[in-house]
């Protein structure tokens, strides 16, 4: 089988790429510098001549809180580009298999805790980030569509928040994990007696180290037909994909202060956003396929950080 991944140099395609590589699989990737995913000829060009048999659509443009508000459009226009790309050039091209990576923001602000798959479009999306989870939608939906009318088998997972190693670090632009890590670290490192985190501290956020990630996509790409559909349904067909437990922000910079060895006081400013009140997902329906996530968050920040701490010169001038 050859597999071609999208987006191979984030941190999500490259674990799934890296596991792939362990299993001896033949993969395809193509840097942004040389394909442009939002280009539709460019797209139809490479994949009629690699022909994969299968697709792993993980390149997305993401951000966190200040990111999505400050760019809305780009969010919405360069991952709606993507998903209609590389979906329909990957049905053109004769692929009958393909996962689309999403993610949890995709269900309604004011939703029963935790999120389950029947969410979807039943309520109003968190306005912070509203154009990029509309994109989100698109693309399942664009999946669903192209089984319905087409008999392809295109599948997507809806992550959690991830982290882990080739992370976004921007102090700004990132998420907030990895936002939060690269603040406490330089703060250790200048001898800074407080760090600010944005918000009251309060919102509750579920993380799932990037490598379960990769092995859950790929335990939901492998699984047989009948029992993707087994446990789905034509017009719901998106699985989330997470631990099932959550950690306040307050709890998560305590957490972080520990392990960057951060001794100063936290200062939480609340005239930045919170976002979503609260988001954790329903993952009852992964685990009864057969997957559960196995790395403790303690454990997966302190090998991040490490990660972190051996790229922090490049990284700094990111």
């Amino acid at each position: 089988m050859k597999v071609y991944v999208a987006g191979h140099r984030g941190m999500v395609g490259s674990a799934i790429l890296r596991r792939l590589q362990e299993q001896g699989v033949d993969t395809v990737t193509q840097s942004h510098a040389d394909l442009d995913l939002t280009d539709q000829a460019a797209v139809r060009t490479f994949l009629q001549a690699e022909r994969p048999d299968a697709v792993i659509l993980a390149a997305a443009k993401v951000g966190g809180i200040h990111a999505n508000n400050t760019y809305p459009a780009d969010f919405i226009y360069e991952n709606l580009m993507i998903e209609a790309n590389v979906i329909h050039q990957a049905f053109a091209a004769g692929v009958t298999r393909l996962l689309f990576l999403g993610s949890s923001c995709i269900y309604p602000r004011a939703v029963a805790q935790p999120m389950a798959e029947d969410a979807l479009l039943t309520g109003v999306l968190e306005p912070t980030n509203e154009p990029y989870a509309i994109a989100k939608i698109a693309g399942i939906k664009l999946c669903e569509s192209y089984n319905r009318q087409y008999g392809t088998d295109f599948r997507s997972v809806m992550p959690t928040n991830l982290y882990g190693p080739g992370d976004n670090f921007h102090p700004e632009n990132s998420h907030v994990m990895p936002a939060m890590m690269r603040r406490f670290h330089e703060a250790v490192q200048d001898g800074r007696e407080e760090v600010v985190v944005w918000g009251t501290g309060t919102p509750r956020r579920e993380f799932l180290h990037v490598d379960d990630m990769a092995e859950a996509s790929l335990f939901v790409m492998n699984l047989d037909r009948a029992a993707f559909q087994a446990n789905t349904q034509p017009m719901l067909s998106h699985i989330n994909v997470g631990t099932g437990t959550d950690v306040s922000i307050r709890d998560l910079a305590e957490l972080l202060a520990q392990v960057t060895g951060f001794k100063g006081r936290l200062v939480f400013d609340t005239s930045k956003p919170d976002g979503t009140p609260r988001k954790l997902m329903d993952v009852s329906r992964l685990a009864a396929i057969g997957w559960r996530a196995r790395t403790e968050l303690r454990d997966g920040i302190e090998r991040t950080y490490r990660w972190f701490v051996q790229h922090a010169d490049a990284l700094s001038k990111a």
